[in-house]
């Protein structure tokens, strides 16, 4: 296992997503909001494959330092792939699906985590 904290593995995550060329990638802390996880990895894709490719592209950024998932569901149908980091819980969604669930509203007290390409945009 890695010497990485709980937010620089959400962070790796986000990276690993990006370079899928996934979308509107967010980073929700959720500490003290539920026992589940203390992040979410939020992120969108335009097709079944490009969802699969996202998700395979996290797990292999991941399982590189160690960091290997308890449960990932959803990659048949590729609509909605959660990936189940214990701490950390990534969400790749089809674009309709994330719109759909719009899990952001419903985590809206949660802080939103900006990566470096965040705050160099700002």
């Amino acid at each position: 296992m890695s010497d990485l904290n709980i937010k620089d593995i959400a962070l790796l995550a986000a990276d690993a997503a990006d370079d899928k060329k996934a979308e509107d990638i967010d980073i929700l802390n959720v500490q003290g909001l539920t026992v589940i996880a203390d992040y979410f990895v939020l992120c969108s894709a335009n097709s079944d494959q490009q969802v699969r490719a996202v998700a395979r592209s996290i797990d292999e950024k991941l399982s590189e330092i160690g960091i290997e998932p308890k449960k990932i569901a959803g990659m048949d149908d590729a609509r909605w792939v959660l990936m189940d980091y214990a701490d950390v819980i990534v969400h790749v969604f089809h674009k309709r699906e994330r719109e759909y669930y719009d899990l952001e509203r419903l985590w809206s007290d949660a802080e939103k985590i900006l990566r470096q390409e965040d705050q160099e945009e700002l």
